[in-house]
């Protein structure tokens, strides 16, 4: 996780909310990193999961990521938990709560809902406080700018 956030605070050059994610490999390799792109590229679904997923899947060359493991600095959203629903990963592990979008505990539980067709592990609350000290901070600093 202090890889993830490591990788989030590349978010803040480009102005985007700093979320970092790393997937691992069965053998605990480091498969791929991302933060959000957003305000990079003008593209709404390039949170640092899918951004993660897109990477990790281009360098296996397949788009099933079982066995992996994805680590993420902030609570997945909806989209990003139903993408990592759909690549297979086989666990994730996140930082903070999104009290206000969270899909995978908070307002919804999309990966461990039973009619989910994909079962995945999940583990909330690691380094949680320096991750959403991490978000505090940023937001502070644009409620600063406005």
């Amino acid at each position: 996780m202090r890889k993830a956030l490591a990788v989030a605070q590349e978010s803040l050059a480009s102005g985007d909310v700093p979320v970092g994610a790393i997937i691992l490999n069965k053998d605990y390799e480091i498969v791929a990193t991302a933060h959000n792109e957003r305000e990079l590229h003008s593209d709404p679904t390039a949170h640092a999961e899918v951004v993660a997923l897109r990477r990790a899947a281009e360098k296996i060359g397949h788009w099933r990521l079982e066995g992996h493991t994805i680590f993420i600095t902030l609570e997945p959203c909806a989209m990003c938990a139903g993408a990592i629903a759909q690549s297979r990963i086989s666990t994730v592990v996140f930082g903070a709560w999104d009290e206000k979008a969270g899909a995978v505990g908070s307002m919804w539980d999309l990966l461990r809902d039973p009619r989910s067709l994909f079962k995945v592990e999940v583990r909330s609350g690691l380094l949680e406080r320096e991750c959403a000290d991490l978000l505090k901070d940023f937001i502070r600093g644009v409620r600063k700018r406005d």
